[in-house]
């Protein structure tokens, strides 16, 4: 896995995808359960991880490790 992980909701679903890939990753009934998930499989990648709300706009962003992120504000 090389690229970003990105949760959002789709069909009622929350689901992660690596971004360049087709179909998601994995699929769940909660954005907490999807969060938790797509933030254990950027760590494991050591790359960032995108939440998005219901709306699609971006509410959250991490980078694993902390110490690639380019911005030096915390969160």
């Amino acid at each position: 896995m090389k690229g970003d992980v990105e949760t959002y909701s789709e069909n009622g679903q929350w689901k992660n995808k690596v971004e360049g890939n087709q179909q998601a990753s994995s699929t769940h009934a909660t954005k907490e359960e999807a969060t938790a998930k797509g933030r254990e499989m950027a760590k494991d990648a050591g790359v960032e991880h995108i939440i998005r709300n219901l709306d699609g706009k971006i509410g959250e962003r991490q980078t694993y490790p902390r110490s690639r992120d380019p911005r030096s504000t915390p969160g």
